[in-house]
């Protein structure tokens, strides 16, 4: 099992900057990437960036360079800096990873509680 806690969102006014943060606990050698992503009312879950254990990055086309994440294997973190905040970025933010189980490559997704993030002036 993994256990992830975000944290780091809140209320910001548009073209502000957040940093989100999520701690990942127990059997975290398992994983194998994490990513980021978002939802907000009435819209579907969507990617907003991921990292691989080999560093590899990706990004949803909204994020345009606005977004940078990161990790930090000592600590077991996952961050997300986030500049230029728009208000359509306002959504509940959610750290995702995912573990692979046995040598087929079969995994398992774990999702922490969300962070709200709310760009309003």
């Amino acid at each position: 099992q993994v256990q992830l806690v975000e944290s780091g969102g809140g209320l910001v006014q548009p073209g502000g900057s957040l940093l989100l943060s999520c701690a990942a606990s127990g059997k975290t050698f398992n994983i194998n990437s994490m990513a980021w992503y978002r939802q907000a009312p009435g819209r579907l879950r969507e990617l907003v960036a991921g990292i691989t254990t080999g560093g590899s990055t990706n990004y949803g086309d909204f994020v345009k360079g606005r977004f940078a994440i990161s990790k930090d294997n000592a600590k077991n973190m996952l961050y997300l800096r986030m500049n230029s905040l728009k208000a359509e970025d306002t959504a509940v933010y959610y750290c995702h990873a995912r573990a692979i189980v046995n040598v087929e490559g079969a995994h398992v997704d774990y999702w922490g509680r969300g962070t709200q993030v709310t760009v309003s002036s």
